[in-house]
């Protein structure tokens, strides 16, 4: 053999520290003297400890950013690397397939996330790419999982433009697949788009893969199973939303026919009263509980946010609010995109009802509540403090708004 072997007794005697009554040794010239196996140092415990004592302090103290930042040092460069996200890039795609989102005030809604999961499935099983069609902004297009992206030039509610110019695409581009949400804009759309290009419709799938598309039929009694069409509608909640790197989401270059005048002349959006919506149907809902006292300024806030109130169970039953206003799994299941809870602690069967809901934000003094633990933005203080700060903030603002 021409390695020599190594003397691990008489390595460690060299290092040990003389005038200790137990044997101790100086890690860190072991440590220098030691070659490295995989070009990987080997972490000091000891050292780390000493580094993180907060020094002034009558009982031992570590600071832990110090140890994360000790660790971070010592690892590797390319773990680093590794660890940073990095930009998804498809420079020749096989094929496209094609998204329509919803895309309400020009941002994704967690049913469009959903159809462009379901279509980066398609797009990854053959080297495609998602190309999604609408105004929306870019970043949020990336993280979502978008590659390819075309803008629609259609103002306000016109569906026959929205559809003439997805059946220009649609025969323009090399578009394998186009998904749309099953939702009350997407269900008419993809339905004009069925009936201008002469293709079959598969509407409201509850699950899709690559080979195979499902929904269920007559009364939820049977399954209708086939290989992926052209044009599908996904149901909410049937795919889970792209939970990988970021894409890179770069415009497309395609020349759009010229819009014919259609039936209709004109449309406007006429919002709802939130005050007469159901809690089902409400977009942003504002809850009392039990550490809410005075429910004439709750009201007032209600209305001061433009909100649709809510309450929890202990509220309803005592009779301070009607029952169809309860929130819960025995009351209403939430889809807010919003949802404020004030003095609410956070029951199991109250999470259930707001589980849903994009965004949470929780009032209450205590700071280990469970509601606190599921918002997004969490306030601890007391509900009765906060409203009336709360009113005074929206009608100053408004106040300004109104100056010329």
């Amino acid at each position: 053999m021409s390695r020599l072997r190594r003397d691990l007794r008489m390595e460690r005697a060299t290092h040990r520290i003389e005038g200790t009554p137990r044997p101790r040794f100086d890690l860190a010239a072991m440590l220098a003297a030691t070659p490295a196996a995989a070009g990987r140092l080997r972490r000091d415990p000891r050292g780390e400890e000493r580094l993180a004592l907060v020094p002034g302090t009558l009982r031992r103290r570590l600071d832990r950013t110090q140890r994360v930042a000790a660790s971070a040092v010592a690892a590797p460069a390319a773990a680093v690397a590794e660890m940073a996200p990095k930009l998804v890039v498809i420079a020749e795609p096989a094929y496209l397939v094609a998204v329509v989102p919803d895309a309400p005030g020009g941002r994704l809604t967690p049913h469009d996330r959903q159809v462009i999961g379901a279509a980066r499935l398609l797009a990854d099983a053959g080297g495609g790419a998602v190309l999604a069609l609408g105004e929306m902004p870019g970043e949020d297009l990336a993280a979502a999982g978008v590659d390819r992206v075309l803008g629609l030039p259609v103002a306000g509610y016109d569906p026959e433009a929205r559809a003439a110019l997805l059946h220009a695409v649609l025969d323009g581009l090399d578009i394998r697949h186009a998904l749309l949400p099953e939702s009350a804009d997407g269900a008419d759309l993809a339905r004009r788009l069925a009936a201008l290009t002469g293709e079959t419709l598969f509407a409201g799938a509850e699950s899709l893969t690559a080979k195979a598309v499902t929904r269920a039929a007559q009364g939820r009694r049977i399954e209708q199973r086939r290989a992926p069409p052209r044009l599908i509608t996904l149901a909410a909640d049937a795919s889970a939303p792209h939970g990988g790197a970021p894409h890179e989401a770069i415009p497309v270059v395609f020349a759009l026919p010229a819009l014919m005048p259609g039936a209709i002349l004109s449309a406007e959006f006429v919002p709802a009263d939130p005050a007469r919506v159901g809690l089902d149907e409400a977009d942003f809902v504002v809850s009392a509980g039990n550490g809410v006292r005075d429910f004439t300024a709750f009201r007032a806030l209600v209305e001061a946010l433009n909100a649709t109130p809510g309450a929890s169970r202990m509220v309803c039953d005592a009779g301070l609010m009607p029952r169809a206003a309860q929130v819960g799994a025995s009351g209403t299941v939430l889809d807010a995109r919003c949802y404020f809870a004030l003095g609410i602690a956070g029951a199991p069967q109250h999470l259930q009802g707001v589980a849903r809901c994009e965004h949470v934000v929780a009032v209450n003094t205590d700071l280990h509540a469970a509601m606190i633990e599921r918002a997004g933005l969490a306030i601890v203080a007391d509900a009765q403090k906060v409203m009336p700060a709360l009113i005074e903030a929206l009608t100053g603002a408004l106040a300004v708004e109104a100056q010329p």
